[in-house]
């Protein structure tokens, strides 16, 4: 079994952990676009173009299913790769966590990038799914290239500026941004009280199903292999990615 993840960057790590957590066997293929990253700024079309690089550089090892690890990348690029792709590899894309952060009503924040604060696809998601919660959206300039980065002091920075944009007595927070679930720990000290809602252990469990696989029996399950692609070349996984707890966890004896 194996399952491909894209992103323009290191965002995809989230849900690559999620997948081997549930499934410790099986082979990852991770292809990004560091040389083309922020996606968010690009235009629909020039986004769509780098999306699908990214899919067919991972289609090579002959996965099967596609996860769009990215929420910028599942707004725009999401219908271009499963026409170019489905029925024979499944694509899943990535929706922000609205839905189940709203359920238990309070007040709610949605912490993404500013391509994505206040867009027409945003907007429609929290009206589809808002549940009658008071939602606050919240632009967070700079998180992501921080963390992409690793990055500490402007990660700290970029999450004290969206915690000062977010409402006293929010109850739950959704991780707009696949590259913001790296850092959960420092958002969550930075807004005490409010659950994180992200989207990786959803994305990993519908890519799961969509091939049919089980969760694998608990022990002595082999790790599955890793394959890192960067800008359409196999490569090392980035040294950055090995500063989160979802990178490390990737990287076994035979893939280091």
């Amino acid at each position: 079994m194996k399952i491909a993840l894209v992103d323009s960057g290191i965002g995809l790590l989230a849900a690559a952990a999620a997948v081997r957590r549930i499934r410790p066997d099986a082979d990852l293929v991770l292809s990004s676009d560091p040389g083309g990253m922020p996606w968010g700024p690009r235009t629909p079309g020039d986004l769509t173009g780098r999306a699908l690089a990214c899919a067919r550089a991972a289609l090579v090892h002959r996965p099967d299913a596609l996860v769009v690890a990215c929420n910028t990348a599942s707004v725009h690029a999401l219908p271009a790769l499963r026409e170019a792709f489905e029925p024979d590899v499944p694509v899943i894309g990535t929706v922000p966590a609205i839905k189940p952060a709203a359920a238990g009503g309070g007040a709610v924040a949605i912490w993404a990038t500013p391509a994505t604060t206040g867009s027409p696809y945003q907007r429609g998601l929290i009206d589809a799914f808002g549940n009658g919660a008071a939602i606050t959206e919240v632009p967070c300039p700079g998180l992501a290239d921080a963390v992409q980065r690793a990055d500490t002091a402007a990660v700290d920075a970029a999450v004290l500026a969206g915690a000062a944009l977010t409402p006293p007595g929010v109850r739950a927070i959704v991780l707009g941004c696949t590259h913001y679930e790296l850092v959960a720990d420092r958002i969550a000290a930075a807004v005490p009280g409010a659950r994180l809602y992200g989207s990786a252990d959803a994305v990993a469990a519908q890519a799961l199903r969509r091939i049919g696989a089980d969760p694998a029996p608990g022990g002595g399950a082999a790790a599955g292999g890793l394959t890192v692609i960067l800008d359409g070349r196999e490569a090392a996984l980035p040294e950055a990615a090995l500063a989160y707890a979802e990178g490390a966890s990737l990287v076994t004896p035979a893939t280091a």
